[in-house]
Order: C-alpha cells, then structure tokens, then sequence
C-alpha cells in the first residue's frame, strides 16, 4: 500500500516551475501564455521558470520527461505547473526519474492529459493537485474567474481544508485563441444549477484518485492504475474533456472500471460537470444540457451494477469548464451527502 504524503508549499516571492509535458501550446499562442505568466506573478506574486521545452510543439518525451524532472531536482522551485494538456503524456511519464522526484515532492498542478503525471505521483506517494492551467485559467480572457484564482490560492499556499463552492454561472464555450483580440472580454457563462446528489445521505472522507475519464481509460489499458486494494474506501473522481466523448463511450469506460474491480473501491464519487461544447461541436444550450443528462445516466447505468451505493455528486466545477475548482489528487475529500457539501484538504 502506497503512503501519501503532502508536499511543502511555496511561500510568496518563490520561484516555480512552468513546464509543458505535452502539448508545447504557448509557442503557437504566446499571447495567452504571456497572459498567464503575467498573473502568476502579479496575482500569486511567483516567479515563473520556464524549461528548454516549455514553448517547443512536438518535443521528444525524453526530453519533457528530462525539464519535468530536472523542476522536481531543483531546489530552489518550490511547486510545477503544467501550461496546458495534451494527448501523448503517457509517453512522458515512463522516462521521468522517479528516484529524483521521489526525493524532491513538490506540488504538482494540471489536469486532463496531465492525469498521467498526477497518477504516476500518486503511484510514488505523493499528493499531487488536479487543476489549474497556465493557458485555460491563469490566462483566462477578460478577467480572471473568481472561484477558480481563490481554490487555486488556497492550493498553493495553504495545507487547511476548503469548501468547494457550486457556480452560480458557469461556462463551457471559450474565446478562440486563434483571435487574440477576444482576450479583452470574458467568455460566454451561463446560469449555474448547483449540484446534483444521488445515493445513500452519508459522509464519505477520503483519498482521491482519479482525473480525465478518457485518460484513464487509457491507463487502465497500460496497466498503470494503483492495486483495487490501495484505492479502497477512497473517492473516485472524474471529468470529460473538450473531445466530449459521447455517452454510450462514457458508459463503456465506466462500466470497463467495473470490470476491473475499481467501481466497487470507492463509497464516493465525485463527477465534473460535462463540457459539452467545442468549436467542432457547436451545441445549443439546449442541446448542451442534453449532452450533460445523457452522461449522467449513463454513469449511473454503469455503475449500479457494481455499486449502487455509492454516493454520487454530479456537475462539480472541476473539469473543462469554467470555473475550475482544484482537487487535491491522493489528497484528503469529504463528500457529505447529509449536508450536501464538499470539502478538500490542501
């Protein structure tokens, strides 16, 4: 069984690392990249550090692999930030240095393909934290969101519990990068609908494990996933990307962890809301909520055969959309589906 440890936080004035383990996207949109690195430093008051690959499309994973791992060797970089997501990070991780990073844990943000880094961390007992973007959040167009700079606050500089907060608007259709003239007004939001609850009204408190649910998919199919025995009683959680698989493959992911024994581990899980629209997939609020009903119970469909007794949260803003709430990853959660309330532990 893996022990889980958290690692120190950085203090104001600190230099972090902004590195790109897979997509190099701040060379084709520097201005959203410039963006991002201006309010870390102004708002988190950080001094970003950038890596030979940070701005390189294509790069070799060795050598992602080889700046991810000379951050975590670095004594002077107190956290690592992922600039963006990807879709080839599992070729990443196999070349990192695990005894380095093993001996330099540092907080580790991102999310989507960076699920693989936040598993492999997981998998090396460290807690790690899934969220925050240089390029989504940090260079969010308009004005920085809210609720996602203060949970991202709260995770670089505190190690107390948080409660998550439900949007009141919410968003899931971003400005094109491609036309840096939208940086100037903030995207699309809609009316936030709160939380959706459903299961047994108890409490659950424990460790998380989980991330993008294609990645995972994909991981599962590596065997790079912890023991069914190390994630008992934890709580699972999970999000779909702006790729917006449809619901009969959400099903089918879900029902694959079923098989694998992984469902029946968790007494929580804890679903982000769907994104539910892409510039390929132009939907209608409509059609949009729609997309999101349909997921929904298609992760029911899968799980009850597995475990009907999971307490099960829907449309938590921890995903694609905006805002985005960070989620310690192997990191402490309650799910209180008395109260109907989340909280994490940073």
């Amino acid at each position: 069984m893996v022990t889980l440890r958290y690692p120190p936080k950085p203090r104001r004035g600190d230099r972090v690392a902004v590195v790109s383990p897979s997509a190099g996207l701040p060379a084709i949109f520097p201005h959203v990249y410039e963006l991002g690195l201006r309010r870390l430093r102004e708002e988190f008051e950080l001094e970003p550090v950038e890596y030979p690959t940070t701005r390189v499309m294509g790069a070799d994973p060795r050598d992602r692999a080889r700046d991810l791992t000379a951050a975590f060797a670095d004594p002077s970089i107190t956290a690592v930030l992922a600039t963006v997501g990807g879709n080839d990070l599992i070729t990443v991780t196999p070349h990192l240095d695990d005894d380095v990073v093993r001996a330099n844990p540092k907080p580790y943000f991102g999310y989507s393909d960076n699920t693989n880094v936040l598993n492999h961390l997981y998998r090396l007992g460290i807690v790690a934290y899934h969220g925050g973007s240089v390029l989504v959040h940090l260079g969010r167009p308009g004005a920085a969101h809210p609720l996602t700079f203060d949970s991202l606050r709260a995770a670089l500089f505190s190690s107390d519990w948080y409660p998550l907060t439900p949007a009141t608007t919410w968003g899931d259709r971003p400005n094109p990068w491609t036309e840096p003239e939208t940086l100037a007004y903030e995207p699309e939001m809609l009316p936030g609908e709160g939380w959706r609850w459903r299961g047994p009204e108890r409490v659950v408190r424990g460790r998380t494990w989980g991330g993008n649910l294609e990645i995972l998919h994909w991981l599962m199919a590596t065997d790079r996933v912890p023991a069914v025995a190390e994630l008992a009683g934890s709580v699972l959680v999970v999000e779909t990307s702006q790729e917006m698989p449809g619901a009969q493959e959400v099903f089918r992911i879900v029902r694959n962890m079923g098989e694998r024994g992984l469902l029946a581990a968790f007494p929580a899980i804890v679903v982000g809301r769907p994104k539910a629209w892409d510039f390929d997939k132009p939907l209608s609020v409509p059609e949009r909520s729609a997309w999101g009903e349909a997921q929904r119970e298609a992760i029911i469909r899968a799980l009850t055969p597995y475990n009907p007794d999971a307490v099960l949260v829907f449309d938590v803003d921890l995903g694609h959309t905006d805002p985005q709430l960070i989620i310690p990853y192997g990191g402490e959660m309650v799910v209180d589906a008395v109260d109907r309330r989340i909280a994490v532990r940073y």
